[in-house]
């Protein structure tokens, strides 16, 4: 009798601890491939992923650039933007109007501020600073080390739930179909990539759990190119061209070590 009950509570403590474990919460991974799965991972108040990018003066621009901005089509810029070394006839398609005061000049397409190195006083001073500032975060996303991954799916992000953290690839970045950033408010994504960023035609870059697209930087040692009505998030740094096509959109901020080209597109600052 006393065996038969000892067995009894021992099945009732198994039962009790199965029942338990199950209860347990599961993380989640890296990045999934599936569409089934909307969970997001928990967040608190601290961040999760490397310390954000210092953009400096650089941050107080929606576009900037060393060779000039160039845009056909209604485009419509929500924030300031800036060209240097080079002179404002480097921005065209802008319909540029003067200030009195020429320190910058304003557009019916941009519904900030507009400056060139060939400004007023002390308009090339600040836009030299803004220059130096945007090099010198570009050189901050590209040194990172100790990456949280490398090489993630041989270049192509395409269908994955990125978490917070630095990511490296020797080659380019491909995103065929979409691609989604999950994390909470602060937290921190760098996106290293030793050659081009390719965002296709209709591509859109979701963020979920409260991401925030100023705490997303795509450092892009090669040149990064927005299809077709993609939808992009995040500052996007790259050493070389920043190309939009036709109906792309970028919540973030477009920071081009030689030029930007857009085709009616909407950029607004994060």
């Amino acid at each position: 009798m006393k065996n038969f009950i000892g067995r009894k509570a021992c099945l009732l403590s198994m039962l009790v601890m199965s029942v338990f474990m199950c209860s347990l919460p599961v993380f989640a991974g890296s990045h999934h491939n599936g569409d089934d799965d909307d969970s997001t991972p928990a967040t608190g108040t601290t961040a999760a992923g490397p310390k954000a990018v210092n953009l400096g003066t650089a941050g107080n621009f929606v576009l900037l650039t060393k060779t000039g901005i160039t845009t056909t089509g209604t485009t419509a810029i929500v924030g300031s933007m800036g060209v240097s070394p080079i002179a404002a006839t480097s921005m065209t398609g802008f319909g540029l109007i003067a200030d009195s005061t020429n320190t910058f000049s304003t557009s019916s397409l941009v519904t900030g501020k507009i400056y060139a190195a060939d400004y007023a006083t002390p308009t090339p001073a600040k836009m030299t600073t803004a220059i130096s500032d945007m090099e010198t975060a570009f050189t901050d996303a590209a040194g990172r080390v100790s990456p949280n991954f490398t090489e993630l799916g041989g270049g192509d992000i395409s269908g994955m739930t990125l978490l917070p953290g630095l990511y490296k690839w020797a080659t380019g970045v491909s995103i065929t179909n979409g691609v989604t950033l999950a994390g909470g408010p602060n937290d921190v994504w760098i996106l290293q990539m030793a050659g081009d960023l390719a965002v296709n035609n209709g591509a859109i870059v979701t963020l979920k759990g409260g991401a925030q697209a100023k705490n997303i930087f795509w450092q892009v040692s090669g040149k990064a190119t927005l299809g077709t009505t993609a939808d992009v998030k995040g500052i996007i740094l790259s050493q070389t061209l920043i190309s939009m096509n036709t109906g792309a959109t970028l919540s973030g901020r477009a920071l081009a070590q030689t030029a930007v080209t857009l085709i009616a597109n909407t950029i607004t600052a994060p």
